[in-house]
């Protein structure tokens, strides 16, 4: 491992000179505010934080810290829930939240520039307002950033349909860790010049380098949806359901499962949720179907219906206004936050191919019994996406850290098994890095490493992440 470089004054010095006082923070107090993301209550604050305004500052930046041996951790808008913004080796940590321009909408070509640290949500406004979409919609995507998105490769409810953060990128503006700058693609659909490295910084997390602007593509604003809410008296039936959906040749825009408990804790959580459960429900399907003509949104609905009813469905409530839609929305996305205000937990973030969804699901509750702890359950079911919300409980410390590390392993030896992965959409960063050796061949984790050291001779760029 790299011996890095100590934050001095005669860093602080450069950095004030590079890019203003203002723009330089190293009191505790202000540190505090850049030591942590989402990721369970983990906190590791730089040395010193840097907030730069453009794409010329953070090459300076880059090239100061090549040469000084600093270890760099980039930030966007700190929602991450894998630790990939946490500064683990302490040195610099390089806050994108000032560069959160959008650059230029172009209407004719359909496409948008915008700077790393713009909020999702704020792009999707964008769009629309001149008749287009960007369709990922992670659950923060009130707070989260564009460029947190590109590090992780987010996705998000409607990634079943219209895909996940990369599907939507064009060509990146890149600082590399020597303070280089490049263009990784071209503003074009198609692109079949030489190696992809637009595609290969879209998930990297911060490893290879500074994403400092974007050229993604928009289409055409899908004006119309419809979103039902199906019950079901087993978490097992409703899973099943889902892979049926698409073989009746139905592709949702969105398809989300909350089991029961998830159910329950968003209840406790936010009382603005007034949608009743029966007691027999244990799990809920969210599908929504969207297009530009409603009639056929509605038969397309009651082909869903047909399909529900084969796996023991009960209520379907049909909502198709914007306060039905919103309050059943509030709900899915608000089930993170309910879990983490009330208890320690550990998130995995797995996927399967969705037919051995309901095999992952039993499989996880079999090893919750096993262990002793509690799991709470949700996630882009049409994706085959489960978010395994690991709960303390009653859980000592000691089996906390020393026996859960080994559950987990079985999980993620369960979901490879099952032809599936470590990740879906919130990345390896610092939390699930010991468990790469699951997914990867030592050859293969060879390959990942060598990349990482072409970009990164000297494993500056966010060095604690993605490999042990």
């Amino acid at each position: 491992m790299n011996q890095f470089t100590k934050i001095s004054q005669s860093h602080i010095n450069q950095f004030t000179e590079l890019i203003g006082k203002e723009n330089v923070f190293f009191k505790p107090e202000q540190l505090k505010e850049f030591g942590h993301d989402e990721t369970e209550d983990l906190v590791f604050p730089p040395e010193v934080a840097l907030t730069p305004r453009n794409t010329e500052q953070v090459s300076q930046i880059m090239k100061y810290c090549f040469a000084e041996n600093l270890p760099v951790t980039p930030m966007g808008s700190q929602t991450g829930l894998s630790g990939g913004a946490l500064s683990v080796h302490g040195g610099v940590g390089l806050s994108m939240k000032k560069m959160n321009a959008i650059v230029e909408l172009d209407e004719k070509n359909q496409q948008i520039i915008v700077e790393p640290g713009l909020i999702t949500e704020e792009l999707q406004n964008a769009a629309i307002e001149k008749g287009l979409f960007y369709a990922p919609d992670p659950s923060s995507k009130g707070s989260c950033s564009i460029g947190g998105n590109l590090a992780e490769n987010a996705g998000g409810p409607r990634a079943v349909k219209y895909g996940v953060t990369k599907d939507w990128v064009l060509n990146l503006e890149v600082v590399l860790p020597n303070g280089e700058i490049i263009w990784t693609g071209s503003n074009t659909l198609k692109n079949s010049t030489g190696y992809n490295l637009t595609q290969l910084m879209v998930g990297s997390e911060g490893t290879l380098g500074i994403i400092t602007k974007a050229v993604i593509k928009l289409i055409p604003y899908v004006p119309n949806n419809v979103s039902m809410l199906a019950q079901f008296p087993s978490s097992t039936k409703a899973c099943e359901a889902v892979s049926a959906i698409f073989r009746a040749g139905i592709t949702p825009s969105a398809l989300e499962f909350m089991e029961r408990d998830a159910l329950d804790w968003i209840m406790k959580f936010d009382d603005s949720v007034s949608i009743k459960i029966d007691d027999s429900t244990q799990a809920h399907l969210l599908i929504e179907i969207d297009g530009t003509n409603m009639d056929i949104i509605y038969q397309e609905c009651e082909k869903v219906a047909e399909v529900l009813e084969q796996f023991e469905c009960g209520e379907i409530l049909l909502a198709d206004n914007e306060a039905q839609k919103d309050e059943i929305w509030r709900m899915r996305r608000r089930i993170g936050e309910a879990v983490k205000s009330n208890s320690i937990y550990k998130e995995e973030d797995t996927v399967v191919p969705r037919y051995e969804l309901p095999t992952l699901l039993s499989g996880v509750k079999e090893i919750g019994n096993k262990f002793g702890f509690k799991s709470v359950c949700y996630g882009h079911a049409g994706d085959g996406n489960l978010h395994i919300n690991i709960i303390k409980g009653e859980l000592t410390d000691k089996q906390w850290n020393e026996e859960l590390p080994v559950a987990i392993r079985e999980i993620f030896e369960l979901t490879v098994s099952l032809g599936g992965t470590l990740s879906g959409e919130h990345g390896i960063g610092y939390v699930q890095k010991n468990y790469m050796d699951i997914a990867f061949s030592k050859v293969e984790l060879g390959l990942l490493k060598s990349i990482k050291n072409v970009f990164d001779p000297t494993g500056i760029m966010n060095p604690g992440k993605l490999f042990v």
